[in-house]
C-alpha cells in the first residue's frame, strides 16, 4: 500500500515542505510519483525516513545523514548504531539535568559546589559551543561581535574561569542576602580575587574596567536577565559593589 505525502507528513510529524526538501536533495525519494505528479511512499521509503529522522533527533546535518545512509550499511547496523547514540545522549542529558537540579540548590542554599560537580555531563568543545549558543548570537546580533567559539585545547581553561566566575557570583549573591551583617571588606576581597584570577588568565581587567562591566550588565537585557535569574537585585549589587571597589583603589 503505497501513502500520500500528506498521509507520511502526518504519520511521522513533519511537514509535506520537509518531505519535499528531503526529495529535492535526493535523501528521501518516493517510491514513485503518480501521473497526476503526486509523490508516493512505501515501506522501505517509510523505514529510511524513520532512520533519518532518528539522525535528526542526534542532531546530524542532512549532509551527514545522506553521506551515512548512502554508504549502504544495512537497516539493522544503522538501527543499532543509532541506539547506542541516542542511549548515550540520554545518559548525557540527565546528568546535565542532575547538574541543573544541584546548582540551583546550592545558589538557594548559599553553598559553593565543587568544580567537577560544576562541569558535570560538559565533556568536550562540542558542548561547551552549544552551552554559550545563545549568548553567542545574541552578542553577534546584538553588537556584532565575533561568534564564541570553543577550541578543544580551550576546554580545560573554560572550565576553570567558569568554576572561579560560579564561585564569585555565589559569594556575591550570598553577599547580598546577608545584607548589611556582611563585611564590606569581604566583599572587596572576592572582588580583588575575582580581578587577580582574570588578569593572571590573559584577560587585563582593571578596577574601572570592572566597574564599568557592571554597569553595562544593567543596561544589556541578556546579561541583566541572566544575573536577576541567579538572584533578584544581584545585577544592581554587584555594580554598587564594583563602584565601591574602584574607589576604593583610587586611594
Amino acid at each position: 500500500m503505497l501513502l500520500s505525502v500528506k498521509e507520511v507528513s502526518e504519520m511521522a510529524h513533519v511537514t509535506i515542505k520537509t518531505l519535499h526538501h528531503y526529495h529535492k536533495i535526493g535523501l528521501l525519494k518516493p517510491t514513485e510519483i503518480s501521473e497526476a505528479g503526486y509523490r508516493l511512499y512505501g515501506e522501505k521509503e517509510l523505514q529510511r525516513l524513520q532512520e533519518i529522522l532518528f539522525y535528526r533527533e542526534l542532531e546530524f546535518s542532512l549532509d551527514q545523514i545522506k553521506e551515512i545512509m548512502n554508504s549502504n550499511p544495512d537497516r539493522k547496523s544503522i538501527l543499532e548504531k543509532q541506539e547506542a547514540l541516542l542511549i548515550s545522549k540520554s545518559q548525557r542529558l540527565d546528568t546535565l539535568i542532575d547538574t541543573i537540579k544541584l546548582t540551583i540548590t546550592s545558589m538557594k542554599e548559599g553553598i559553593t559546589m565543587e568544580n567537577n560537580q560544576l562541569f558535570a555531563g560538559f565533556a568536550n568543545e562540542r558542548q561547551w559551543n552549544e552551552a554559550l549558543e545563545e549568548q553567542s548570537k545574541y552578542l553577534e546580533e546584538t553588537y556584532g561581535m565575533e561568534p564564541l567559539k570553543v577550541q578543544e585545547a580551550d576546554v580545560q581553561t573554560m572550565n576553570e574561569q567558569a568554576a572561579e566566575a560560579v564561585t564569585f557570583m555565589s559569594n556575591m549573591a550570598e553577599s547580598l542576602r546577608a545584607g548589611l551583617k556582611h563585611n564590606e571588606a569581604k566583599i572587596a576581597d572576592y572582588i580583588k580575587n575575582h580581578l587577580d584570577f582574570l588578569n593572571r588568565h590573559g584577560h587585563k581587567l582593571s578596577a574601572l574596567d570592572f566597574a564599568s562591566q557592571t554597569k553595562f550588565f544593567l543596561q544589556d537585557d541578556f546579561h541583566l536577565s541572566m544575573l536577576e535569574a541567579q538572584q533578584t537585585g544581584l545585577a544592581y549589587y554587584l555594580a554598587a559593589a564594583a563602584e565601591a571597589y574602584q574607589a576604593q583603589s583610587k586611594r
